[in-house]
């Protein structure tokens, strides 16, 4: 028996890998750039984003062909208008993620679908990669919401009704939105947004800067100020939904759990809500179910469920 423990003792007994400086938190560098790594959280993420190209060939071929709009004078400033069969019906903007800097508008028609048969208006805008426009990135988000304003009558929109969601990075600018002072610098209505679902995504940019990801952020003192919706929470006049997976990395986890509570400490409306055992890509795959964990939360926000 003696012989057979000795082993087990001493490798309980090894050493832990060296760690470097701390960089943000009790992490250093190496940890902090895993955090902000999905694929080190999520060793399926090959297999769940296949998962959802599957869904979205369905929902394209179930769907009406959107209407492809332009929001705006560059050729990126497009969106796809997927149309409700109801009059007057409410709008939905979706914000996708992908890095700031990766894929487009028609990945997500699965998205959609549930919001469609539920009559509402469903824009998905496209935008520039963010190595490409940096901050401008941001305001081209704001101005393809403020084009659902203006041009609401034109699809049949209720523009006092615009609604705005995003995941990851996407869920980033749904909170640049959310805490854009549409008053001040649009002319716009100051609630134009009545409600916002976040979903897995950053809201101080700090972290970000000091991990990997700055590599093609190229974030500065001042676009990290000005980019951090958690620093400007004193805009927001829309009641929020803060979701994010119980598998997420511990910085997304964090970032999700601080931001909703700054939003409450102001006395704003927030609800947090935690999938349990969901990753950052599977929590997606939710949306798609109107009775799903995230689908029936945006439905419900917008009095459709």
């Amino acid at each position: 028996m003696g012989t057979l423990l000795a082993p087990m003792a001493l490798r309980a007994q090894a050493p832990q890998a060296a760690r470097g400086p701390l960089v943000w938190l009790d992490m250093d560098q190496a940890q902090l750039d895993s955090a902000y790594d999905q694929r080190a959280y999520a060793p399926n993420m090959d297999r769940v984003l296949q998962q959802q190209a599957f869904m979205n060939e369905q929902a394209q071929a179930r769907l009406p062909s959107p209407a492809r709009v332009a929001y705006g004078s560059a050729a990126i400033e497009t969106l796809d208008l997927y149309r409700a069969a109801r009059s007057r019906a409410p709008i939905h903007v979706f914000l996708h993620g992908g890095t700031w800097r990766t894929r487009t508008a028609q990945d997500f028609a699965y998205v959609a679908e549930p919001l469609v048969h539920r009559g509402a208006h469903v824009l998905i805008p496209d935008f520039s990669p963010v190595d490409e426009v940096a901050e401008g990135l941001v305001q081209q988000v704001r101005a393809a919401v403020a084009w659902a304003f203006a041009h609401a009558d034109e699809f049949d929109g209720d523009r006092e009704r615009i609604f705005v969601s995003g995941h990851s990075s996407g869920g980033h600018l749904a909170g640049a939105v959310l805490t854009t002072d549409w008053a001040g610098d649009y002319g716009l209505p100051g609630d134009l947004v009545k409600g916002g679902l976040c979903i897995s995504g950053m809201f101080d940019l700090r972290p970000v800067r000091l991990s990997w990801r700055n590599s093609y952020l190229n974030l500065t003192d001042a676009s990290e100020r000005a980019l951090s919706p958690i620093r400007h929470i004193a805009k927001l006049t829309a009641p929020v939904v803060i979701a994010y997976g119980s598998e997420e990395t511990p910085e997304f986890q964090r970032q999700s759990r601080e931001f909703a509570a700054a939003v409450q400490a102001t006395g704003q409306s927030v609800e947090l809500l935690t999938a349990r055992g969901y990753n950052h890509f599977e929590i997606l795959s939710t949306f798609a179910n109107p009775f799903g964990f995230v689908g029936h939360a945006v439905l419900s926000q917008m009095g459709l469920a």
